[in-house]
């Protein structure tokens, strides 16, 4: 399939669906330039595909997330690995505890902004999602955020483009969607741990807005978020909110959808490190055919879904019991 076609008719990638490749053909489809920032990039397919393209002269440069959270560290051996390759890598900025950010650029022609991480179980388990921006606008912002991190400074976005930063404007614009709704609220993510969300969708529910969040239950979330995640799903089940828990896949994706007009997606959960500690980036999309796959992806995963009762956090017992999918100590929602 020709790489530049692909461009012009797909800016939608859903995981697991379509697998690695689609992200190999981007990659390939590089004549200038790659710019990527990562969380973590271990994929063997996506180390080679970068490689190749540094291989025929496109300029590559890379920045990765040194360790997560709790100090452990997945990206040590491919940041050797592109090092002995010759490709320029970078940790990233020391102004965040930690980069969450999963974000491409090519060309200057494209950016992905995506859920995923660079790893395989990514595109083989977990449900996720990649938006490929093509707007000039948009796509200055991504090359200027980058640039910043690259050489450690400040970086101040403009305020009111679709390209949304943590750590500087995401609950803000994630919470005014969330403000605007007036008939439905749809939220597709894997934890809960911000009290400025749920006021929001609490006044969603008291204005009479349908509101549906669909969750992971307890796999991939710390002991720590754990406590603050099941108390607001139960909380938000008094107030009115349906929710259930994602069956078909691990759930990884971050999505929010307002009146079924409007989508938000990228990589920051709904999480107070999230949006005032860490780098992430995401992107708010109007597009109308992008927002109806985004729709259909979601009533495809809630008619999979079954209504949940997050476990009184308290009981440990409980944690326990409800795990949905085999525990994997490498997806762990930061």
């Amino acid at each position: 399939m020709n790489t530049g076609a692909l461009l012009h008719y797909r800016k939608l990638i859903i995981e697991p669906d379509e697998g690695v490749e689609p992200v190999v053909r981007l990659i390939e489809s590089a004549k200038k330039f790659i710019r990527v920032k990562q969380f973590t990039f271990t994929h063997p397919a996506l180390l080679n595909a970068v490689k190749a393209a540094h291989e025929r002269g496109v300029e590559v440069r890379i920045m990765l997330n040194p360790a997560r959270s709790s100090g452990s560290r997945a990206n040590d051996e491919a940041f050797a690995w592109l090092q002995k390759a010759g490709i320029a890598v970078k940790w990233s900025s020391s102004r965040f505890v930690v980069t969450h950010e999963k974000s491409m650029q090519v060309d200057g022609l494209f950016a992905l902004i995506a859920t995923f991480n660079f790893a395989e179980k990514y595109f083989t388990l977990t449900r996720d999602y990649g938006v490929l921006i093509e707007d000039a606008a948009l796509l200055e912002q991504v090359a200027a955020g980058f640039e910043a991190d690259w050489n450690g400074s400040s970086f101040v976005p403009d305020a009111t483009s679709d390209i949304i930063w943590s750590n500087v404007n995401s609950r803000r614009r994630i919470c005014d969607l969330i403000d605007s709704a007036s008939r439905t609220v749809e939220i597709q993510h894997p934890k809960l741990v911000d009290a400025v969300v749920l006021d929001r969708l609490a006044s969603a529910v008291d204005r009479g807005v349908h509101v549906r969040f669909l969750c992971g239950g307890k796999h991939g979330i710390s002991d720590y978020d754990v406590l603050d995640t099941f108390s607001s799903l139960r909380l938000l089940r008094r107030v009115g909110v349906r929710v259930h828990r994602q069956r078909n896949f691990r759930l990884h994706a971050k999505l929010v959808i307002i009146d079924r007009e409007i989508a938000q997606t990228g990589s920051m959960n709904l999480d107070r490190s999230a949006f005032d500690l860490r780098r992430e980036l995401g992107v708010i999309l109007r597009e109308p055919k992008i927002v109806q796959r985004l729709c259909e992806i979601f009533e495809h995963d809630w008619e999979s879904s079954t209504s949940y009762h997050a476990p009184d956090p308290l009981d440990q017992e409980l944690h326990l019991a409800e795990e949905n999918f085999p525990h994997d100590s490498d997806l762990q929602h930061e």
